[in-house]
């Protein structure tokens, strides 16, 4: 199961380079958000006019640095967070017209039965592929059900990205098949595909209990949060925060089942499975998504 760099079939992002300019940019931005770095000191950091990265973070997310800057700081993670309004006053708070667009990636899903977790993927094929996305190399699995594995990496970490998820089904059969993934990489990361009528077909491999985490990661809204604490509650297993966090880092469908969603208590980010750097690039990203 070693894994082999496929050749990238589709760039899926504005401008194929731009995440590896703003992931720099966010990590200044991540040390000093609480001075609130200028948009001069930031293109510095990163090599580029104030024009430039102006126009690039516009390019990539719809968001200004400044926007992004304001959408990951811990303030605003804090507003994300569950207060417990209706679904219908949660929209209109975020400037949406009706409840509807809050299931943004419009996802259909389904869990595999417990033997097929306990085998550890014995007797069922994934394909995988790799590809562009606006957050580095995505490495995507298939099965003939749906997608099955959402992984992220940079350049150069290709197979121990592939060995971290084919870790997790080793007795499965993998099979290099861009022609299979290429149109869930295009797809998932297209907002404009983003419709009811095109739902995303995901299944779930994990246990009992982990199907029950994600699949109320799935049913956090776009711009909004939750904390381990309350997913704990909603499952019936207040107690279980600790496991609930746990079952949340081991989530294998990353930004479609929305474990970036998930915050600590006091709103800060903690941790995540593919860096913290990625969860505020995906959290700015979908900031403004909304505000585009």
């Amino acid at each position: 199961m070693n894994a082999q760099t496929a050749i990238l079939q589709r760039d899926v992002t504005p401008e194929g380079d731009d995440y590896e300019v703003v992931r720099r940019a966010i990590e200044k931005i991540s040390l000093d958000y609480r001075d609130q770095p200028s948009l001069e000191a930031l293109a510095s950091e990163v090599g580029e006019t104030p024009t430039g990265l102006q126009k690039l973070f516009t390019r990539w997310a719809g968001l200004s640095p400044k926007g992004f800057l304001q959408a990951v700081t811990l303030d605003h993670a804090r507003r994300l967070l569950d207060e417990g309004l209706p679904l219908l006053d949660a929209a209109f708070e975020v400037g949406m017209s009706g409840p509807g667009r809050l299931h943004d990636l419009f996802v259909t899903h389904e869990a595999m039965s417990p033997g097929d977790y306990k085998s550890r993927g014995k007797g069922l094929t994934i394909r995988y592929g790799y590809h562009l996305s606006p957050f580095g190399l995505a490495l995507v699995m298939v099965t003939d059900r749906g997608l099955a594995g959402l992984a992220f990496c940079d350049h150069g970490e290709e197979r121990e990205a592939f060995e971290d998820m084919a870790g997790r089904w080793r007795n499965a059969d993998y099979v290099e098949d861009l022609s299979a993934t290429a149109p869930y990489a295009a797809r998932i990361f297209d907002p404009a595909r983003w419709r009811p009528q095109e739902p995303l077909r995901v299944v779930l491999i994990g246990s009992d209990f982990q199907i029950r985490v994600w699949e109320a990661l799935l049913k956090i809204p776009m711009n909004r949060a939750r904390t381990y604490s309350s997913l704990a509650a909603e499952i019936g297993n207040p107690a279980a925060s600790r496991a609930v966090g746990a079952a949340v880092g081991a989530n294998p469908v990353s930004f479609v089942v929305p474990c970036h969603r998930a915050l600590g208590k006091s709103g800060a980010l903690t941790g995540y499975h593919w860096g913290l750097t990625r969860k505020r690039a995906i959290l700015g990203w979908e900031a403004g998504q909304l505000t585009g």
